[in-house]
């Protein structure tokens, strides 16, 4: 429950309450951009500073 809580507060940190939206399209497309971003540019640190992606496409696990 709590890593769910995290992703929203975060979700909506992010994406919510810095813009101002006037229909659902654009959250959509904003919440689709975030999540590629995430997977493949962010870089996390558990992972060794590498993005999901990346850490998945070389065979590592945690």
């Amino acid at each position: 429950n709590a890593v769910v809580e995290s992703t929203n507060r975060l979700l909506k940190k992010e994406l919510i309450y810095r813009n101002h939206h006037t229909g659902l399209e654009q959250p959509r497309s904003d919440l689709n951009d975030y999540v590629w971003w995430s997977d493949d540019q962010r870089l996390h640190s558990t992972p060794g500073y590498r993005s999901p992606n990346e850490f998945t496409e070389q065979g590592l696990v945690l």
